[in-house]
């Protein structure tokens, strides 16, 4: 969310600067809704004022014994002019919330241009994609054929886009998420927290989900209480720290959960819809860090290479690429996309967003700390994937694959699996 004076003041820049990603400021309709409620505002003030002036002169004059009856009259007029100013401040502000809210946040400038990922810019590339003897399985073949995923009950369950791992392949997913928490935990110094995963409108609103994305979020609710399911654990642990302010002795704070996500991806159907790339619900490990604004760049770098970290010690083959403009996402101002080798589709897939946000969060849900001169002032806010268990296991099970269908599993697994090998039918092997 945006300071509406901010926008104002930067004016064309504003407008040149969200034209990147593709939204048209209408600046004269911002500064005539702000004009306006400063205007009432005023306006309200200045009612208030005669009617506090008038009410002392009615008690003066009556105490005098004098007329007050066209004082009395005034007050009255007074007071329906206060309230009518009143209720057109409250729609001129709802008007001016809405439209803040609308607006997405100002792409920084080192983004390239763009509005897709074929614009994205490629930064590194880590590991080498592995080359097969034979015609490599997909994720979806090797689990349905070793017995460890199971889609077609999770389609009896839920319906598409759903689904069941079993046996080695539970205990895979189990690993996997425990394996990064250890590492954000033990190496990169975040705090685990368990969080809820049914949260409220205003706790969506404060992380960006809310309004825009209403359409892609599962919502549910008991009487009259609506609550929506976490489309990411970023939203609990950013919002954690809602309407407080943080001592700067206490920052960075660094926040990490393993969670369920919920997404309808809305408007997604027919693509990647097939195993486990895009699914309603999947589970992931979020990395989200509360900073002093001067410091955001820096942590936006040690974060994607905590996300790194995850795929490096697995040996996964994986790339990094800092998306355009345009294809950031609307509450980021600056994110880096870290891609994993898919062997099936013979191309990079995204596993993990870095983002920073800069104050854009912290405003909207009142996220501060304080200055040098002890004055509050925003936060800003970063998160990341660090990482979601299904992709990973999908581009695990593809990288990992053996001619004769079993699944030789990294070393770093070993100490949560208590097994090093998958069978192709499905048995865990030492």
């Amino acid at each position: 969310m945006h300071d509406a004076r901010a926008l104002i003041d930067m004016g064309a820049e504003a407008v040149r600067r969200l034209a990147r990603r593709g939204y048209t400021l209408d600046l004269s309709e911002l500064e005539s809704l702000h004009s306006r409620r400063n205007q009432n505002i005023r306006s309200a003030d200045e009612l208030r004022a005669e009617s506090k002036r008038v009410a002392s002169e009615v008690q003066q004059t009556a105490k005098q014994g004098g007329d007050i009856s066209k004082l009395k009259e005034r007050a009255r007029e007074l007071k329906d002019q206060i309230r009518e100013i009143e209720a057109g401040q409250e729609e001129i502000e709802a008007r001016l919330r809405d439209l803040l809210l609308s607006i997405p946040n100002l792409p920084d400038d080192s983004a390239p241009d763009g509005d897709s990922e074929e614009f994205a810019v490629e930064i590194r590339r880590v590991g080498t994609p592995p080359a097969f003897a034979f015609e490599p399985k997909d994720h979806v073949d090797l689990g349905e054929d070793t017995g460890i995923l199971d889609f077609g009950r999770a389609t009896k369950l839920s319906g598409p886009r759903f689904a069941v791992s079993r046996g080695a392949g539970a205990a895979l997913e189990r690993a996997l998420a425990t394996l990064f928490l250890d590492l954000h935990t033990r190496r990169h110094g975040y705090t685990e927290y368990a969080v809820p995963y049914l949260v409220s409108r205003k706790t969506m609103t404060g992380t960006g989900q809310l309004p825009k994305f209403e359409e892609d979020l599962f919502k549910t609710g008991v009487a009259d209480r609506e609550l929506f399911l976490i489309p990411t654990a970023e939203v609990p642990l950013t919002n954690l720290y809602a309407d407080e302010i943080i001592p700067p002795a206490e920052l960075p704070v660094a926040m990490t959960a393993h969670t369920p996500c919920f997404r309808s991806e809305a408007g997604s159907y027919g693509r990647d819809t097939r195993g486990l790339i895009r699914q309603h619900q999947f589970a992931k490990v979020e990395m989200v860090k509360i900073v002093d604004p001067e410091m955001a760049d820096a942590e936006l770098e040690e974060m994607v290479g905590h996300a790194e970290a995850c795929l490096k010690e697995l040996g996964l083959a994986y790339r990094v690429i800092k998306l355009p403009a345009g294809d950031t996402g609307f509450s980021a101002q600056l994110t880096y996309d870290i891609e994993v080798w898919i062997p099936s589709q013979n191309t990079y897939r995204e596993i993990s967003s870095v983002s920073n946000f800069g104050t854009f969060q912290a405003r909207r849900a009142n996220i501060r700390t304080r200055g040098e001169d002890g004055k509050p002032k925003l936060a800003a806010t970063l998160n990341g994937s660090g990482l979601p268990v299904g992709r990973t296991l999908a581009a695990l099970l593809e990288q990992c694959q053996q001619q004769d269908g079993s699944i030789v599993l990294p070393e770093s697994l070993f100490p949560y699996l208590g097994f090093r090998r998958i069978s192709a039918d499905g048995t865990p092997e030492a």
